[in-house]
């Protein structure tokens, strides 16, 4: 039994993807990677924390969330996509300020 916890576990890290990271500036541009390859994360870091904007997709590819970090903090106007709504959330010092809601019947009309 131990053997094949070992087996199993050993086959899910093997299916892990390492995060790239690159240089840009005195930025560290990281991605990060959903087990199939697909891009999980995009942003970047500025002296071991995040900073400006980063971008969340699932495991398909499909965009989830895009919005700002400064020094490690939420900041500003963030949005997540949801299958049927899309959700703005405002922020200031990492707390949350306001949260909007929208209906995919209503953003579809707004075009």
């Amino acid at each position: 039994m131990i053997i094949g916890a070992m087996l199993v576990s050993g086959m899910i890290s093997a299916h892990t993807i390492e995060p790239k990271l690159e240089a840009y500036g005195d930025l560290v541009k990281a991605t990060y990677y959903h087990e199939n390859g697909k891009i999980a994360q995009t942003g970047f870091f500025k002296d071991g924390k995040l900073e400006g904007q980063w971008v969340a997709y699932d495991a398909n590819g499909v965009k989830k969330s895009v919005g700002e970090y400064s020094n490690g903090e939420k900041t500003g106007k963030w949005v997540f996509f949801g299958e049927n709504n899309l959700a703005e959330v405002n922020y200031k010092s990492n707390k949350i300020e306001s949260v909007k809601n929208w209906k995919a019947e209503a953003l579809a009309n707004r075009n």
